[in-house]
């Protein structure tokens, strides 16, 4: 009999964890963990993980947090965090007895890789598992259909980064990838940037601002526009109040719904141009900082409102497309697939769409697909490939492991390091 299947898509901001047999492949519930180790003020309670929602009050969070820009740096967190997720209160599986399958970052350092492996063998003796990044399980999900198409092109907007990535016959094409220094993260601070400057002070409250940028944030189809009508009318629907949670009678904030009254016991936060400034930040990475704070001197504004010497996601799309063969280049712009939870936003699709058909050529008919859920996306991919006849073909055992510890993983594993030229890439005929 085979053993149960253990995916662990290890993103930075949180893990979905679960369980892949033939028997439950289809009824398995996804567990969304988030990665970090938090510590309460209130309560003065320290929470690993899964234990956060156990919280009572999220107000001025300390985080832990395992990953830092983009890889992980601190082991003892994650093994906290991770131990958890094995424990009977999330997964309640025995590791000697299962498979895994572990997402890891986009060109991660071999000795990072050597401590997955280490871990994974080691500390938890899985009796085999698979390791790969988030993109190369896509080829193996719903997204796209089965049989998947032979070119595809992967916009993953995470946490940390977003990553464009061209895969061809189920390889990625690691020549070509390319990498956004923006991410969720990096939109949440600046959206505590904005609101702490013009209204409260919200630079500690990370928890809280994480919900009012899902809940509030959305990106403009003709950001001037949205603009101009929010600097001459305060009453347009484009302005939204959030009300801040008070800790005692609501543990989270919520929109106020138009015509209800504040009361007198209420914060209030009025949602602006930031509902959509934020996001556009993925657009236009270099110049946001020119249209969120146009009276300020930027030479005495903080970096990250001064925005990144980077292209914005349109152009980072269309320079990874143009970096392929020639005539190859059609079949990417017909299928861009979105995963990852900066892709949520609503209007992320339609701006996309609109400013690719400007950067395509004429020949090229541009196709985007969206999944309906972008954040497990990645996790119901690997839930396909773990039932797999093959899948077994594909995974390092523990005995391999031992015999010749993680230079059997680098063999086994294909990676950046074993990149080829995008110009050698051919479709098979």
């Amino acid at each position: 009999m085979k053993n149960n299947v253990v995916i662990l898509d290890n993103g930075a901001g949180s893990i979905k964890a679960g369980i892949a047999s033939e028997i439950i492949a289809e009824q398995e519930v996804v567990q969304l963990v988030p990665n970090a180790i938090v510590r309460s003020r209130g309560d003065k309670t320290t929470y690993f993980g899964h234990e956060i929602a156990k919280c009572k009050d999220f107000s001025s969070l300390h985080y832990r947090l395992p990953f830092e820009k983009g890889y992980v740096v601190d082991w003892d967190a994650q093994k906290a965090i991770w131990d958890g997720v094995f424990s009977q209160e999330v997964l309640g599986v025995n590791t000697t007895e299962s498979s895994l399958i572990l997402t890891e970052p986009y060109f991660n350092l071999p000795n990072i890789q050597e401590i997955y492996d280490q871990f994974v063998f080691e500390e938890y003796e899985f009796s085999s598992y698979h390791r790969c990044t988030p993109a190369s399980l896509i080829p193996h999900g719903k997204l796209l259909g089965m049989p998947p198409p032979e070119c595809m092109l992967i916009v993953d907007s995470g946490f940390s980064f977003t990553h464009v990535i061209p895969i061809i016959n189920s390889k990625i094409v690691w020549s070509a990838v390319k990498r956004m220094d923006v991410g969720g993260k990096l939109l949440t601070n600046h959206l505590k940037e904005l609101v702490s400057f013009r209204q409260w002070n919200m630079m500690e409250e990370t928890y809280i601002m994480n919900h009012v940028k899902e809940t509030c944030c959305y990106v403009s189809t003709d950001f001037r526009k949205d603009i101009e009508t929010i600097r001459f009318d305060l009453d347009t629907p484009i302005v939204q109040k959030y009300v801040l949670p008070d800790m005692s009678t609501s543990k989270k904030g919520r929109l106020l719904e138009p015509g209800s009254m504040i009361l007198d016991s209420e914060q209030v936060l009025f949602m602006k141009n930031e509902r959509f400034s934020v996001p556009e930040i993925l657009f236009r990475p270099n110049d946001i900082g020119k249209f969120d704070l146009p009276r300020i001197r930027r030479e005495i504004l903080p970096p990250q409102f001064l925005g990144l010497a980077q292209s914005g996601l349109p152009s980072t799309i269309a320079e990874s497309i143009a970096s392929l063969p020639e005539d190859l280049q059609p079949m990417f712009w017909e299928t861009i697939c979105l995963i990852g939870g900066s892709t949520k936003f609503p209007g992320f699709r339609e701006r996309l769409l609109s400013e690719l058909r400007s950067l395509a050529p004429m020949y090229c008919e541009v196709g985007i697909y969206e999944s309906d859920d972008p954040i497990t996306e990645v996790y119901q991919s690997a839930q396909k490939f773990a039932t797999r006849p093959d899948f077994y073909n594909h995974c390092l055992t523990r005995a391999e492991y031992l015999e010749c510890g993680s230079h059997g993983a680098r063999r086994k594993f294909r990676d950046w390091k074993a990149k080829f030229p995008a110009n050698e890439v051919r479709v098979k005929r």
